[in-house]
């Protein structure tokens, strides 16, 4: 059995991108306790996310911390994920069935309800092409009516644009678009004048997938639970991706578990690293 999936190719590629970094990891920022978002009580964050798999892989960790702390998670996800198989005799309609219940049930462990997943439905590697002005639109308005203290998203780049996979470029860079439309009331005006959607301002960013970290959140506590929850995600991986099946073998958790506490290690403790970004 293969012992690398498609899956863990994509994110080899984004560990790759990392170290080769012109500017190598940035030192983190100093932020006072009471600021780090890993101690937030009772706030508002939403998780934007183009596939359901990558806010697992990205900040699977600092999702269920914040939903553990009692803070309410809202997680808007661009796609619905529905070609990423090689089974063929899988069909589209099947695997978005499949890639939403793995989501609910990655999210379940992480501790968030399956109502506070928001699904925009977009084709699978199609984010690209579709109407940017209507896609910023509907990423705004969610801004506007959660009015989040914190956004998670991919990092689109601060000094330089960096390389995606389509989907994720595009969803990097509309996510930081509806920010600055979040705040201007004259962008869609049809939010205030229709639905009674005051503006909003994003207070602070993190962008995950980031070649220019400058944040670190200690996880050895919860990475078995990050861990667990992506496992759920049974169709990204050997030997489901090549032919489906529900169920993930001990032997295929395991080798999951060791890659992802590989790759989340720093000296003695288990980290996720993001770019955090004020006012963004």
């Amino acid at each position: 059995m293969r012992k690398v999936t498609g899956l863990l190719i994509v994110l080899s590629v984004v560990a790759l991108l990392l170290t080769l970094s012109p500017r190598g990891w940035a030192q983190d920022e100093q932020v006072a306790d009471a600021d780090r978002i890993e101690n937030w009580k009772g706030k508002t964050v939403m998780v934007y996310t183009p596939h359901p798999d990558d806010d697992t892989f990205g900040c699977g960790g600092i999702m269920h911390l914040l939903a553990k702390n009692g803070n309410k998670v809202i997680v808007v996800i661009y796609t619905n994920d529905n070609k990423g198989s090689r089974d063929l005799e899988m069909s589209s309609e099947r695997l978005a069935k499949i890639r939403k219940a793995e989501e609910e049930a990655a999210c379940e462990v992480l501790g968030i309800p399956n109502e506070n997943i928001i699904w925009l439905g977009y084709e699978d590697g199609d984010l690209e092409y579709a109407d940017p002005f209507r896609l910023r639109e509907q990423a705004c308005k969610l801004i506007k009516q959660f009015r989040p203290d914190a956004v998670f998203t991919i990092d689109p780049g601060s000094e330089h644009e960096r390389w995606h996979k389509t989907d994720h470029r595009m969803a990097a860079f509309i996510t930081k678009d509806a920010f600055i439309a979040a705040e201007w009331h004259l962008y869609y005006p049809q939010h205030l004048l229709v639905d009674g959607l005051k503006p909003h301002s994003v207070p602070v960013a993190y962008y995950y997938y980031s070649t220019e970290p400058n944040y670190t959140v200690d996880l050895t506590d919860v990475i078995e639970i990050k861990l667990k929850a992506a496992a759920k995600h049974v169709s990204q991986f050997e030997p489901s991706l090549d032919k489906y099946t529900p169920d993930m073998s001990e032997e295929a958790f395991q080798q999951v578990r060791q890659w992802g506490m590989r790759r989340s290690k720093e000296g003695e403790k288990y980290v996720e690293k993001f770019r955090r970004e004020v006012s963004p």
